[in-house]
C-alpha cells in the first residue's frame, strides 16, 4: 500500500510539476507580449462602425498642424480608461501633443495651479498659458428622444486641443429677441455642436448692445417672427457693410406679417420676401417616410457641399422657397450667387395649410439654399485699399437644425441629427470663417456597430474559435500519445 502510494505521489509530482511549469510559461508569454505591446503603443483595432475608439481622419487632420506643445493630464484616471487611450493617439499624429494620467498628490504643481483636492477627477488640456478643464460629463451627452448615452470624448478632447493651441477662436452672436428659436431655445444641440468645432458661441440682444459687437464675425439670424426695429436694421446693415458674414435660416412663412426692415436687410443681397406657403415633394424618392413635407432636396455643386454628395443627403422639414432677383440686377448690386439646395422639378409651392385643396399643383425646381456674396467695398489700387465683400448663406428652413425631433422607424430623431443635416450647417459656419479644413462629413457616434471587413471577421473568428479547437486538438493528442506510451 505504502508503495502505491509512494508511486502514486511520485508521477502526480511529476506530472503535477511538468503541469505547472507550462501554466506559468504561458503566463510569462501573456504578460510578456502585453508589455511589449504596451511599448510599441500600437493603434488598436476598432471594429465599431463609428471608430468610437481610433482618431477619425476628421481629427487627425485637425492636429496634425499643431506647432504648440499641448499636455493632457487625465487626473483622477487609471492608465486602463479608454479616453485616456484615445488622447494618446493623438501623439501618433502629432508629436506635440501628449496624454499622462497623473497622480494629484504627486503633482502639486497641477493642484495647485487648478486648485484641485486629492479626490479630483478631470482632464486638463494645456498649452503654454491656455488650458481648458474637462470633466467626465462633458465627454458625453444624452439623448432624450432615444434614452441613450452619446460618447462625444474625442470631439471634446480634439475641441479643446485646438481651443488651446489656435490663436484666433471665432465668435459667433445668434441674434435674439425676434424669433422662436433660440439657443436656450429649441435649438440646444446646435450650439453644442457649435462650440465642438472650436467656436466661441453667444446670444446677442442688439437693442442692448446698440451695434453688432467688433469681435463678431458671423451674425446667425432664425426665423424673425416679428420686424427689426431701427436700432437691430441699422446694427446690421452697418456690419453688412463692413464685410460681415451672416447665416440666415428662414422657416416657411404661414401668415402675412409686414417686415420692411427685414427686408431691407434681405434685398441687399437681392433676396426677394418670402411667399406665403411651404415646400412639398411629390417625387417619392425625395421625401422620408412617404412624407411629402419631409424632404431630400439636391445639392448644388460648392465648398460647402462638394463633401456631402455621396452622403445621404440633408432632410429639411416645412421648407419654404427662395425667391432672387434676376441675375442682371444680381450683377448691379454686385452680388454673386452660389446655388446650395434646390428641390426636384416635381415639388410644388403650397399655401393651403389644411390641405383642402386636392387639385394638382404645378411642379417646379425651387431654390432652397443660396450663398451670395456681395461686394460692398470695391478694391482701390491708389489707395491700396482691398475688396471687401459681405457674405450671406441663407436657407429656407430653420427646423432642419433644430432639437425638434421626428418619428423615424418608431425612433425620435431630433431633425439636426438627420442624414447629414448637422454637416450642412457647420459647413456653411465654416466656410464662412474660412475654415476650409473643417468642412467634412462627421462621423456620428450614438450607436455602436460591428462592421468588421470580411478580413478583419475571418482575423476575429480564428481568435474566438480556431485558436481554443487547436489547443483542444494538441491536448488530445498528446494525451493519447502518452497513453500509447504506457
Amino acid at each position: 500500500m505504502k508503495k502505491f502510494i509512494d508511486k502514486i505521489k511520485k508521477k502526480w509530482l511529476i506530472k503535477g510539476t511538468t503541469t505547472f511549469l507550462l501554466i506559468a510559461i504561458l503566463i510569462a508569454i501573456f504578460l510578456l507580449i502585453n508589455i511589449l505591446i504596451q511599448k510599441l503603443e500600437l493603434e488598436p483595432i476598432d471594429f465599431t462602425e463609428e471608430k468610437l475608439y481610433t482618431l477619425t481622419q476628421e481629427s487627425k487632420d485637425k492636429v496634425k498642424d499643431v506647432n504648440k506643445e499641448v499636455n493632457i493630464y487625465f487626473v483622477g484616471y487609471s492608465e486602463e480608461d479608454s479616453n485616456l487611450d484615445l488622447a494618446k493617439q493623438y501623439k501618433k499624429v502629432n508629436e506635440n501633443i501628449n496624454a499622462e494620467s497623473v497622480d494629484i498628490a504627486e503633482r502639486l504643481d497641477i493642484a495647485n495651479k487648478y486648485q484641485l483636492t486629492t479626490d479630483a477627477q478631470c482632464i486638463i488640456v494645456e498649452s503654454g498659458e491656455k488650458s481648458k478643464v474637462l470633466t467626465a460629463s462633458d465627454l458625453q451627452t444624452y439623448d432624450t428622444t432615444t434614452y441613450e448615452t452619446i460618447n462625444i470624448a474625442e470631439e471634446k478632447l480634439t475641441s479643446a486641443i485646438m481651443s488651446v493651441s489656435t490663436d484666433k477662436i471665432p465668435k459667433i452672436y445668434v441674434l435674439n429677441g425676434y424669433g422662436e428659436n433660440s439657443l436656450s431655445k429649441n435649438m440646444n444641440y446646435f450650439g453644442i455642436a457649435l462650440v465642438n468645432e472650436i467656436n466661441t458661441v453667444e446670444e446677442l440682444n442688439v437693442v442692448i448692445t446698440g451695434k453688432i459687437p467688433d469681435d463678431c464675425d458671423i451674425l446667425v439670424v432664425t426665423t424673425p417672427s416679428k420686424d427689426f426695429d431701427d436700432i437691430a436694421t441699422n446694427a446690421i446693415i452697418e456690419y453688412i457693410n463692413k464685410g460681415g458674414n451672416i447665416l440666415w435660416l428662414n422657416d416657411a412663412i404661414t401668415e402675412n406679417i409686414s417686415m420692411p426692415n427685414v427686408q431691407k436687410i434681405l434685398e441687399i443681397y437681392g433676396v426677394k420676401p418670402f411667399e406665403i406657403g411651404y415646400v412639398r415633394e411629390n417625387d417619392a424618392s425625395k421625401m422620408i417616410s412617404n412624407s411629402p413635407e419631409m424632404i431630400n432636396p439636391n445639392f448644388g455643386y460648392s465648398t460647402i457641399t462638394e463633401k456631402l454628395f455621396d452622403s445621404t443627403g440633408v432632410y429639411l422639414y416645412n421648407a419654404t422657397k427662395i425667391n432672387l432677383v434676376d441675375d442682371t440686377e444680381l450683377e448691379n448690386l454686385k452680388v454673386t450667387k452660389t446655388e446650395l439646395l434646390k428641390s426636384s422639378d416635381k415639388a410644388y409651392f403650397t399655401s393651403d395649410f389644411n390641405s383642402t385643396n386636392f387639385e394638382q399643383p404645378e411642379t417646379q425646381e425651387m431654390l432652397l439654399g443660396v450663398e451670395l456674396d456681395k461686394i460692398v467695398k470695391e478694391e482701390n489700387t491708389e489707395t491700396q485699399e482691398q475688396e471687401v465683400t459681405s457674405k450671406l448663406i441663407i436657407y429656407g428652413n430653420n427646423a432642419f437644425v433644430t432639437d425638434a425631433t421626428a418619428l423615424i422607424q418608431n425612433y425620435r430623431i431630433p431633425l439636426i441629427g438627420l442624414g447629414d443635416n448637422m454637416d450642412l450647417v457647420l459647413n456653411s459656419v465654416s466656410y464662412l470663417v474660412d475654415k476650409d479644413e473643417n468642412i467634412t462629413a462627421r462621423k456620428s457616434t450614438s450607436t455602436v456597430t460591428y462592421t468588421a471587413t470580411q478580413q478583419e471577421h475571418d482575423i476575429v473568428m480564428i481568435i474566438i474559435f480556431t485558436v481554443p479547437a487547436l489547443i483542444i486538438i494538441i491536448g488530445i493528442i498528446v494525451w493519447i500519445v502518452r497513453k500509447r506510451r504506457k
